[in-house]
């Protein structure tokens, strides 16, 4: 037998081995093999003349298969521990319901804490497209997994990118609405403890503007309060032990000023006659009779609905330009906020 007989005979190229040789993802070779719209340039060439340098021959019956539609969409929640996703998730769930799509949920927080990542899981899972609800670290994941499915933003700006769509809350005017509140109580010790990414610039902007437009220091109280109750405690001790303690604090996020209400009652401070609390989200904790929490409702269920909308006319036309919706915003008046202290 000849060298050349006793040979194995050459082992088909498969679509593993072009993603190694263009260093991409698997996924994003199926995506440029189907001809998807959300690839890059740079990445469908690196593909393309990957397949031709090694002679790749797709195979018809598992190119069927995977350009067929799995029917679920990833939906990626910051922290599930946060009550604000309840009434998003309601309203994204029954668009999507709607649609025929079935939501896989991903707690990015959770994920991150124990070295897993939340984006590059679900489009593992074959996922048809991707929900991003409130601000996440994964910016750079995200906008990878743009390229290749539809991706929508809910409760978020961020990432900004070409044909990723937004629905919101106007948050700058949530902000204002806020402040003026207290404003009108007569409270000039205003703190507003701030939230993270763009969504909190711009409950700050409105906070600012409000402040200002009022003849007030806006910048005299600036703490960071974070998203969490643990945070919003700790920002609001700090605030509460100064000489000249703010007699009103408007928090980033409803868990944040259930924080401050913490805050207060461990330094035997009475809410609402010696502080007011506004929060912002009005989720079913600020709801609770025994907490009675003044703050801003966000359309929680509108913004998910409006999203689940978003994301099935996208799976339709994927070249649609990026579109924000912003639903509006309104006060809930309740047991946390009254007329500032005579003194103050």
């Amino acid at each position: 037998m000849t060298q050349s007989a006793a040979r194995e005979p050459t082992r088909p190229v498969t679509i593993r081995d072009v993603a190694k040789h263009a260093a991409v993802s698997k996924s994003l070779v199926s995506m440029v093999l189907r001809g998807a719209p959300h690839v890059s340039e740079v990445r469908r060439r690196a593909v393309l003349d990957a397949v031709a340098e090694l002679d790749y021959r797709p195979n018809r019956t598992a190119r069927t298969l995977s350009q067929a539609r799995s029917d679920t969409v990833g939906v990626l929640l910051n922290d599930l521990a946060n009550p604000w996703f309840v009434d998003l998730l309601e309203g994204l769930s029954t668009a999507l319901h709607a649609a025929g799509l079935a939501p896989i949920l991903a707690d990015s927080h959770t994920d991150l804490r124990v070295g897993r990542r939340s984006v590059e899981t679900l489009v593992a899972q074959g996922i048809d497209a991707l929900v991003v609800v409130g601000t996440t670290a994964e910016s750079a994941a995200i906008a990878a997994a743009a390229e290749s499915i539809p991706v929508v933003l809910a409760g978020t700006r961020e990432p900004q990118l070409p044909h990723v769509d937004i629905a919101v809350n106007d948050d700058e005017v949530g902000g204002r609405l806020a402040t003026q509140h207290l404003i009108g109580l007569g409270h000039r010790r205003i703190a507003h403890l701030r939230g993270p990414g763009a969504v909190g610039d711009l409950r700050h902007a409105g906070y600012h503007a409000a402040m200002t437009d009022a003849g007030l220091d806006p910048d005299r109280y600036a703490e960071f309060g974070g998203m969490s109750e643990e945070s919003g405690y700790a920002a609001a001790r700090r605030l509460l032990s100064r000489p000249d303690r703010p007699t009103a604090i408007f928090a980033f996020n409803d868990i944040a000023a259930i924080g401050a209400l913490s805050a207060a009652a461990d330094d035997s401070i009475v809410v609402p006659t010696e502080l007011s609390l506004v929060g912002y989200d009005n989720t079913y904790l600020a709801r609770i009779r025994h907490i009675s929490l003044t703050c801003v409702d966000n359309g929680n269920f509108a913004v998910g609905v409006q999203a689940g909308k978003f994301l099935s006319e996208r799976l339709q036309t994927p070249t649609l330009p990026a579109r924000t919706y912003s639903v509006p915003t309104q006060l809930h008046i309740r047991s946390t906020t009254a007329p500032a202290p005579a003194e103050a």
